[in-house]
C-alpha cells in the first residue's frame, strides 16, 4: 500500500471529486489501473464514502444557509436525530461539546422556509432550545 500515493490521490479528489481517472493518473504519474485500484481500496477501507460536487460560492449565495445549535434532552437523542434526518433542509448534523448538544447545518430556498424549518426542529420532542446563526457569505471553502 502506497500511503503517499493515497494522500496525493485524496488531495486531488478533495479538490475535484469528479476528476477523470485518466487525469488523476496523469497528475499522479501512475497508470489508470493503479488509480482505480487505490480508489477501490480507499472505498473498502471506508476512507472514501462518495464523490460529489462543490457549489461555487456565487451559486450558494442564492440559498439561505444557517447553523442551528440545539439543546436536547439526552434521553431522547436517538429520536431527535432520526426525526432531523427526515428534514430535507438539514444538510448535516453534528454532536458538539459545550452548552448545546447538536449543531445542524441547514440550507433553505428562502428565509420563510428557514423559519418553517427552525419551527419544525424546535417542536420536535426532546428539543429544549435552539440558537440560530445565519451564514452571510462564504469567504472560502475546501
Amino acid at each position: 500500500m502506497d500511503l503517499d500515493l493515497d494522500e496525493r490521490l485524496l488531495d486531488l479528489l478533495s479538490q475535484n471529486g469528479r476528476e477523470s481517472i485518466a487525469n488523476l493518473a496523469r497528475k499522479l504519474g501512475v497508470s489508470r489501473a493503479t488509480v482505480k485500484e487505490h480508489m477501490a481500496t480507499l472505498e473498502r477501507r471506508k476512507i472514501i464514502e462518495g464523490y460529489t460536487i462543490r457549489f461555487h460560492p456565487q451559486h450558494q449565495q442564492k440559498w439561505v444557509n444557517a447553523y442551528l445549535m440545539i439543546e436536547i434532552n439526552p434521553k431522547l437523542t436517538g429520536s431527535v436525530v432520526r426525526n432531523m434526518d427526515k428534514i430535507p433542509a438539514v444538510q448535516a448534523l453534528y454532536s458538539i461539546s459545550g452548552n448545546y448538544d447538536l449543531l445542524a447545518r441547514v440550507c433553505c430556498e428562502s428565509t420563510e422556509q428557514l423559519d418553517e424549518t427552525i419551527d419544525r426542529i424546535s417542536n420536535l420532542q426532546g428539543v429544549d432550545k435552539t440558537m440560530t446563526s445565519m451564514v452571510l457569505a462564504a469567504k472560502f471553502q475546501r
